[in-house]
């Protein structure tokens, strides 16, 4: 299936997505973390992140989902999902919408945390030297509704491109059609070196048979526009990432964002135990982000909580000065008392006057007399 131009792309992912936050406040509060696949990095994480909070006794309620654009729905939906791992172009993508109920979710998105980069592949027949070239082209941009998809529509709302015909195919079937010619380029999300791309270094070399010349027919295009660096980190696909690569070619990359809806204007019952909940949960993040390098998703490695990220408004509640506390700061005065007095009883009982024997009470003669008792004044 295929979209014409990218304004009915919009349309149609706006429509996906609906805004009616209306949770009820009355049920228990865990907090809902919607992913992605269960089988990504994204779900990886968050189970990370559950595991963790289980120290604090913090319900954290992992939930797999189908990408970006499931987890803005899910949000700022009725379920009680109130935070979710997104790509970071999603804000600007809302933002430049048509649709009012987009803008208003734009407006109560806020940055947890930043995670890790993905990168943008864009695989094109040769012919094709820049992506401006897609203009009037056949592109695969992913399947409906996943973060493949939202970023290729917003690299063309970015950069004013209009193709010809925006395919809705799976990535790996979308790989074959460009290197069958029956596709000019592809457009994926994904930390690389991404194993689809990484499995093509077997055409290398090939002199016989029907796929013989074909990775000789096609490139990775470079991403460095100006317009495109305004809302994504600059990167590099090289050789050392896919061997086929003979120069390094520049390009963006996405990141991986820990976001919440705006829990901060505190107005109900829900919305408090959220905002403590998250306040709780990024004290705990900051705290142990050591464990989850050495022990989590290897993808935390790559991780700089403090990192701005392009529109991101970092969120209240994970931000506060409550939040940027050390885990048990608040408990330091109460051990140092306690350190305190066990180092004063412990010096008291070295310097004691006491005898470290015990003395032996020694009889009175019988013969010796007993002193009168002075008389009462």
């Amino acid at each position: 299936m295929l979209y014409s131009h990218r304004g009915f792309c919009f349309l149609l992912i706006a429509a996906i997505i609906s805004f009616s936050f209306y949770p009820d406040p009355s049920k228990a509060d865990p907090v809902g973390l919607v992913t992605g696949p269960k089988t990504g990095t994204y779900i990886a994480m968050g189970r990370d992140i559950a595991e963790l909070a289980k120290s604090q006794k913090i319900d954290v309620e992992v939930k797999d989902s189908s990408g970006s654009i499931d987890n803005i729905k899910r949000i700022t939906s009725g379920e009680k999902a109130s935070i979710g791992i997104v790509q970071s172009d999603v804000l600007g993508f809302l933002s430049r919408s048509q649709n009012p109920e987009s803008i208003k979710i734009a407006q109560k998105m806020r940055m947890i945390f930043p995670l890790h980069n993905e990168e943008i592949h864009v695989l094109a027949r040769k012919e094709i030297a820049s992506f401006s070239d897609l203009n009037g082209k056949r592109v695969i941009v992913g399947t409906e509704g996943s973060g493949n998809m939202l970023t290729s529509v917003n690299l063309f709302s970015l950069m004013g491109i209009v193709p010809d015909k925006m395919f809705k195919v799976e990535p790996t079937k979308g790989i074959v059609a460009v290197l069958n010619n029956e596709a000019d380029a592809i457009i994926f999300v994904g930390g690389k070196p991404v194993r689809m791309f990484k499995n093509m270094e077997e055409l290398t070399g090939l002199k016989d048979g029907p796929d013989a010349g074909k990775l000789d027919q096609v490139h990775f295009l470079p991403l460095n526009d100006p317009r495109l660096l305004k809302e994504y980190a600059a990167s590099t696909i090289t050789g050392y990432d896919y061997n086929y690569v003979k120069e390094p070619v520049p390009t963006i990359a996405v990141t991986a964002i820990l976001m919440a809806y705006d829990f901060s204007p505190q107005d109900n019952k829900y919305r408090k135990n959220q905002c403590e909940n998250i306040t709780q949960l990024s004290r705990l993040i900051r705290s142990n982000m050591d464990q989850l390098q050495s022990k989590g998703h290897p993808k935390w490695k790559e991780v700089n909580l403090n990192t701005s990220v392009g529109f991101w408004e970092k969120d209240k509640c994970a931000w506060s000065e409550a939040a940027l506390k050390p885990l048990n700061s608040e408990h330091s005065l109460e051990k140092d008392l306690i350190s305190i007095v066990r180092n004063r009883a412990s010096n008291a009982e070295q310097k004691s006057v006491l005898p470290s024997a015990p003395v032996v009470a020694q009889p009175v003669p019988p013969t010796a007399p007993i002193p009168p008792m002075a008389p009462a004044r």
